[in-house]
């Protein structure tokens, strides 16, 4: 139990060498904390013995409060209201423990149903209950007890899960991590502890290569909407370079060594990168070949015995490739155009790879790499798919990276507009609160209604990629998908703006209560630019979306 403290008592910890005070009727001691506080010492002098919430939450958002807490806490206020434990319901056992807002319920697969039952049977489920802060479109409406088709108690049991994990281990250091330029590895390690990497490829759970699974959902109840939370999640701490640090080399390099490597290369390789323990990253992007893949040059050339590809080129812009072992990659084994480009499972230890960081507006902590690849000698083995036909494994691949980057662009936009809710509520200007002018409200509801719209769309997206087969989704949903992502990322910069106007100085300089939206900001272009750049995603919408229209009985 923790102790407790009157006022007074905190009062009388008021010096230099004996130093306390009080934050939300918290008590903690700050004597050894004085040489790292960023406002220098005079400012924690000046509170000293007294209650310092009003100044810390001027400056500070609740990431740093979840960061010291655990080492500087000494106990709270003995007027501090006690948190009222949940009474049973009825029926249930009364000496059961009440479970906390964030606990994960028992595993999936005790539930009788499956995690994908009919239409008929979602349309007859109870809303889940409410989780989370429950500000309006600060979460998916289903997190606020609206009715969904889509999910279920598995959903809600990874999504508790996931959340308590990345409050409790990953926000309070995320911005220590994105100044640093890199995560530490022992947190990749636990995402594979977890079984969360395995998850994350747009296919069945891995059983056979992976004894991590998830805690709360069965393997076999595994769907693309359990893939979505986990992303989604993922990106509440508002860092494009975390979360691509997490899944973004893993989560577009892996899939196409899944589903068309070689048994051989997949038993060898795949165990060690769903562990964690190794990594792969997608290699496709070229000093002179971005959205336009098919004229990429980066040459692989079939050596005399026919026993290896000798590969020769670079590639630039390669998310996490300064960590990677293995590099997913596109080379040209053929002529010229589509028909001449293949995919190959490259190793670093085969020798001839050299990596180098490249430093670049935002994703800071993504380790965005610049490759070449010299006389590189890669068993025949390696390859993926068929020779020549290597456009069409990775034109399968890009729906999956741009769902990513749309999960991922419709969460930052939610950050942006939850903290702005929460700085409007506490800001105040010329004698009222910011939320308490038109102005501001304004630029919330444009905020939340394109919010709204791109995450419904998304939502409809991935239940068609769970129904349709992989061809049929290529064919049809290329250019819708395409469409979302460019609406995701012109959602996620208009947010991030209005964002920082309601913010702004705070929004401007690192750290602080806008350390989040100032980020965000940065993060921008590695959202509007990669996967398809905004313009080459809204012609494609439209020309692909026209051709299968027209292939399948449109009638103008």
């Amino acid at each position: 139990m923790s102790k407790t403290f009157s006022r007074n008592d905190v009062g009388s910890h008021n010096k230099a060498d004996d130093l306390w005070l009080i934050v939300d009727d918290d008590v903690y001691d700050l004597t050894k904390f004085q040489d790292e506080h960023p406002g220098g010492k005079k400012i924690l002098t000046r509170v000293a013995g007294k209650d310092a919430s009003k100044q810390f939450w001027k400056y500070h958002n609740e990431g740093i409060l979840k960061k010291y807490k655990p080492t500087l806490q000494v106990g709270s206020l003995d007027t501090k209201p006690k948190a009222e434990e949940p009474k049973p319901k009825a029926g249930a056992d009364a000496d059961a423990k009440p479970s906390s807002t964030y606990a994960a319920p028992e595993p999936a697969k005790q539930l009788k149903k499956s995690a994908a039952p009919s239409v008929t049977e979602k349309a007859e489920s109870e809303a889940l209950e409410p989780f989370g802060a429950q500000i309006p479109f600060g979460d998916p409406s289903w997190y606020q007890s609206y009715h969904s088709p889509y999910f279920n108690e598995s959903h809600a049991a990874l999504r508790a899960e996931v959340r308590e994990w990345v409050e409790n281990e990953i926000e309070p250091n995320v911005t220590e991590w994105d100044e640093n330029k890199e995560v530490p590895k022992e947190i990749f390690l636990e995402a594979g502890r977890r079984g969360y990497l395995a998850g994350l490829l747009g296919v069945h759970y891995p059983v056979e290569y992976t004894k991590n699974t998830v805690k709360s959902v069965a393997p076999d109840q595994w769907d693309l909407f359990h893939e979505m939370i986990v992303t989604d999640e993922l990106s509440r701490v508002g860092s494009g370079g975390f979360v691509w640090n997490m899944i973004g080399g893993f989560g577009i390099g892996g899939p196409p060594l899944i589903k068309f490597g070689k048994k051989a290369l997949k038993d060898r390789l795949i165990p060690g990168i769903l562990s964690g323990e190794k990594r792969i990253c997608l290699a496709i992007t070229e000093p002179d070949a971005g959205s336009d893949v098919a004229n990429l040059t980066c040459e692989a050339k079939l050596s005399e015995d026919g026993k290896h590809y000798i590969v020769n080129g670079e590639k630039k812009w390669i998310t996490n490739g300064i960590w990677c072992d293995y590099f997913t990659t596109a080379v040209r084994t053929g002529g010229e155009g589509m028909n001449g480009v293949s995919l190959l499972l490259i190793e670093r230890e085969s020798g001839g790879v050299s990596t180098r960081r490249m430093n670049c507006q935002g994703v800071w902590s993504s380790g965005t790499t610049y490759i070449t690849f010299e006389d590189v000698k890669v068993p025949v083995e390696n390859l993926l798919g068929k020779e020549n036909q290597g456009f069409k494994v990775i034109m399968t691949n890009f729906n999956h990276e741009r769902m990513g980057i749309i999960i991922q662009s419709v969460r930052f936009s939610r950050v942006c507009y939850e903290e702005s809710v929460k700085y409007a509520n506490k800001r105040r200007t010329f004698g009222k609160k910011l939320i308490e002018h038109p102005v501001i409200r304004m630029k919330l509801a444009n905020m939340a209604r394109q919010i709204e719209a791109s995450y419904n769309w998304l939502e409809n997206l991935i239940y068609q990629c769970e129904k349709m087969g992989e061809t049929e989704a290529m064919l049809r949903l290329g250019g819708p998908i395409a469409g979302l992502k460019a609406q995701s990322t012109l959602t996620f910069e208009f947010c991030a703006r209005e964002a920082s106007q309601i913010f702004g100085g705070l929004s401007y300089s690192r750290g602080g209560q806008g350390a989040k939206v100032e980020r965000l900001y940065r993060d921008v272009r590695a959202y509007a630019i990669p996967g398809g750049s905004e313009e080459i995603m809204l012609d494609l919408s439209m020309r692909q979306s026209l051709r299968v229209a027209k292939a399948t009985g449109m009638k103008l």
